[in-house]
């Protein structure tokens, strides 16, 4: 571990602003050359060195892995071509018959993959409601051989135990995993609860300024980092080294931004609940919020996505999205600019009818990824769209689309 003149440990602030600098001996730049090269020499047919063919290795790559599994407090990590794809890997660990518990309001995508991955066989998926006590009780039943975590939920911002769930693995010799996206390892460490395996897409706080895609895996333990780097490896689904390179910029400076998104994201969740025009504000902050209590206990940060639902339903969300001018209709989140999503449309788009009814997403859902731009900008602009929701009508068939 790095230390300040040799006396005390560098905090992990420090050494991730610090990641790589000095590393190029030849010509003595400060910041860490970008390796763009495919191929590297051997020295005799079978005979080369660290690296051969950057799809398996490469030292820019190899940097960005480091620095996040040191994040994260894992022992190594693997970096992949984008958030699904690192989902994808870490559930190549699973064979024929394996079940996959995974949460019923899952990011889109991911409930996209696993019931596809299902229908062909490849594994089980049953999907369930984590932040309830009584699922862990099912677990203990059906015995999967992987449980999956998204806390805080994506788009209801629901919170998981995460410790509970992680016991509960090794009580059943199951493997724990925890999609870490919406918090980074600033605001949330999943391995320190237990969690096995932590995914991210990287294209989101990580490298923060909406330019990169990209995911990782980070493990907790040798071998399971064995398993999913030959798994990457073989599937080609490594992240490429430019997109490497931006990552570790972009995580230089995540700490920093990380304090002004949730300083921003705390202003916005007070004027969403004073507003007339939203049914209901989900965000871990509040004391009302159900999982706030194990937010507090698991969590270090309490985010800046947010999530609400408009009284107008699907009229009042067309209203507020036309009237917004500095939150981006976009989707993605954890970029410097700020976004507003409607996942009915958008995110969980790809889940079908049903499905998003019986994960509470409906049409009156919208979901803000809160940037780093002025406070007093983003509140004015937030009012002011709020305003125009709040002209629309209620009639019976908006109503029907905002959740009680």
């Amino acid at each position: 571990m790095s230390k300040l003149n040799g006396s005390r440990p560098l905090s992990t602030v420090t050494r991730t602003v610090r990641a790589g600098l000095g590393a190029d001996t030849t010509h003595r730049a400060v910041m860490p050359p970008i390796h763009l090269s495919t191929n590297f020499f051997f020295d005799a047919p079978g005979v080369y060195g660290k690296y051969d063919y950057t799809r398996t290795a490469n030292p820019t790559r190899d940097l960005s892995a480091e620095t996040i599994a040191e994040l994260e407090g894992g022992c190594g990590a693997v970096v992949t071509s984008s958030g699904m794809s690192a989902i994808a890997v870490a559930t190549r660990l699973l064979s024929a018959g394996d079940l996959l518990l995974a949460p019923r309001d899952c990011y889109g995508g991911s409930y996209r993959l696993f019931s596809a991955e299902a229908n062909r066989g490849t594994y089980r998926v049953e999907f369930v409601d984590p932040w309830d006590p009584e699922s862990l009780q099912l677990a203990r039943e059906v015995r999967p051989r992987m449980i999956w975590i998204e806390t805080p939920s994506n788009p209801h911002l629901r919170i998981t135990d995460i410790a509970a769930w992680a016991r509960l693995a090794r009580e059943i010799d199951a493997i724990c995993v925890a999609d870490n996206t919406f918090l980074s390892p600033v605001n949330q460490r999943p391995l320190e609860f237990g969690a096995d395996l932590v995914v991210h897409s990287t294209t989101k706080f990580l490298n923060g300024h909406s330019d990169v895609v990209g995911g990782t895996v980070v493990a907790a333990n040798e071998d399971l980092l064995e398993e999913v780097a030959w798994w990457t490896n073989a599937m080609g689904v490594s992240g490429a080294p430019f997109d490497s390179y931006l990552t570790l910029r972009g995580m230089r400076t995540l700490h920093a931004r990380s304090r002004v998104h949730e300083e921003n994201a705390l202003r916005i969740v007070d004027a969403l609940a004073r507003s007339d025009a939203v049914a209901r504000v989900n965000h871990p902050s509040l004391p009302d919020h159900p999982g706030h209590d194990v937010a507090s206990r698991q969590q270090t940060g309490w985010g800046s996505l947010i999530s609400f639902e408009l009284r107008g339903g699907r009229a009042a969300v067309d209203a507020f999205v036309d009237g917004i001018e500095h939150f981006a209709l976009a989707e993605s989140l954890g970029g410097v600019e700020s976004l507003v999503t409607h996942p009915w449309t958008m995110t969980h788009a790809s889940m079908d009818e049903p499905a998003r009814v019986a994960a509470g997403i409906g049409q009156g859902l919208l979901r803000l990824s809160v940037g780093i731009e002025a406070a007093e900008d983003l509140e004015a602009d937030l009012e002011r769209a709020l305003g125009r929701a709040a002209a629309v009508s209620t009639t019976p068939a908006a109503a029907a689309t905002v959740l009680a």
